[in-house]
């Protein structure tokens, strides 16, 4: 075909393919009606946009897409302590969020503070150095806290919260004894501010699945958990390695994944703990102890195996053994990169299958929760009571390591009360014994979508 011919076709496909888009656009920016298609355009249903499943029997169904609230319906946080944690995670979780935003930040350190504050889009009249409390109590925008200090800083900064009149989302550990604990529960009681630790694993999607799956019956009952919570550390001057700071080492910071992540699986008290400890000699480690195992043994006949320590390569695992299958998550207590297993009999052969879920920002869902609980005035999953348990398990869990004994523990101090509209949604309210899960929980949190 000569050249000519050949551009002329050319140019005029392209021109009659313009004209189409173009009359396409037109008629969309004149607004002309075309036809209906709900799967496409979706619908309004109660303030939320839903879509029908686009997708084939075979595969997965979507999630809805997100329904924030307004911004200005949303429940105001002001960050106290900006070190790693706040600005590598539950900032940016906060642009995730739903149900809360950033709107102020508390810290000893006024250069980074304002540099934050900037990246964030916080006024600089919101925030605050470590005394200006009062001030902060006269921020109407600020309708909580979350307090990510160190671990012996978080009782008097909980009191100080609830005395400006702010609800409170505190880091774990709640704080570095049971007598600590005791007085954030109380502070924050007598001013009417609800408290909740953020455990953020008992949100994360993963988790959730695997509790459902252990209470849910469907491979018997549980014999044996594994967890195990690793990493090595460096840096002899971090507070995380000075008793003053940390209260502990290894246990109070990583290895109380593995003592909350077995309980809430259970929804069970441990009626004993046994306990060993070594630390090397190592300057890492003159205030601090570096690997701890611990057995819990439940009510039900289940046994926990447990172990941490900041001398050992990074390892997150979760492991359930039941009477007629087993479930593995790995990465249980990382930040994200959770995966599960399941592993059970079929017909003549062992089958073990990976259960693929959607994945979400847990700090975005723990922050989410809090706020949900304040809008809707509900009691959070994780209370402080749940905190205190803590607190008095590791106590019970280095007096065995101590003693070389087995510690006899009696039955949950703080028993949370649920109010009479909050849902009852325990995965399973009972256990076979006739008693009652989740003692210092509140009600299950919402699904996320």
């Amino acid at each position: 075909m000569p050249d000519d011919v050949t551009a002329l076709s050319r140019r005029s496909l392209m021109m009659a393919g313009g004209a189409t888009l173009v009359g396409l656009g037109s008629a969309s920016a004149q607004g002309l009606p075309g036809p209906e298609r709900p799967v496409d355009t979706g619908r309004v249903e109660n303030g939320r946009v839903t879509f029908p499943n686009w997708r084939g029997p075979s595969d997965r169904p979507s999630p809805p897409p997100p329904a924030p609230l307004p911004p200005a319906e949303r429940v105001g946080f002001a960050i106290v302590g900006l070190g790693r944690l706040s600005l590598e995670e539950i900032l940016p979780a906060l642009g995730e969020c739903r149900k809360a935003k950033a709107v102020a930040l508390m810290s000893g350190s006024p250069d980074k503070a304002k540099a934050v504050a900037a990246q964030h889009g916080i006024r600089p009249e919101a925030v605050y150095g470590y005394d200006g409390w009062d001030a902060l109590s006269r921020n109407p925008d600020v309708k909580a806290v979350y307090i990510v200090t160190p671990n012996a800083l978080h009782r008097d900064q909980v009191v100080a919260a609830a005395g400006a009149g702010k609800h409170v989302l505190c880091e774990k550990p709640m704080a570095t004894s049971a007598a600590e604990a005791r007085v954030m529960i109380d502070a924050c009681a007598k001013a009417n501010v609800k408290l909740m630790i953020a455990y953020r694993c008992q949100y994360e999607p993963y988790n959730r699945e695997v509790v459902h799956l252990a209470r849910g019956g469907k491979y018997g009952k549980v014999k044996l958990i594994e967890a195990t919570n690793t990493q090595t550390m460096s840096l002899p001057e971090q507070w995380r390695l000075k008793k003053a700071l940390a209260g502990g080492g290894a246990l109070p910071d990583i290895g109380l994944y593995c003592l909350n992540g077995v309980r809430a699986l259970m929804g069970e008290e441990p009626v004993s703990v046994q306990a060993q400890i070594h630390s090397p000699d190592d300057p890492l480690f003159r205030e601090v102890e570096d690997t701890v195992a611990f057995t819990l043994r439940f009510p039900s006949g289940a046994l926990a195996l447990c172990s941490t320590s900041y001398g050992a390569h990074e390892t997150r695992s979760l492991t359930v053994q039941a009477e007629g299958g087993a479930i593995q998550l790995q990465n249980a207590f990382a930040y994200e990169g959770q995966r599960l297993f399941l592993s059970h009999r079929e017909g003549k052969a062992e089958a073990r299958e990976e259960r693929v879920l959607g994945a979400r920002n847990q700090f975005a869902l723990e922050i989410d929760h809090m706020a949900t609980c304040i809008l809707e005035n509900r009691t959070p999953r994780t209370p402080g009571e749940e905190g205190l348990q803590d607190q008095i398990l590791m106590e019970a869990i280095y007096e065995a390591a101590r003693t070389g004994a087995t510690v006899t523990l009696k039955g949950p101090e703080g028993v949370v009360a649920r109010g009479d509209k909050e849902p009852a949604k325990d995965q399973a309210g009972k256990d076979a014994a006739g008693r009652r899960l989740d003692l210092t929980r509140g009600p299950e949190p919402e699904d996320a979508g």
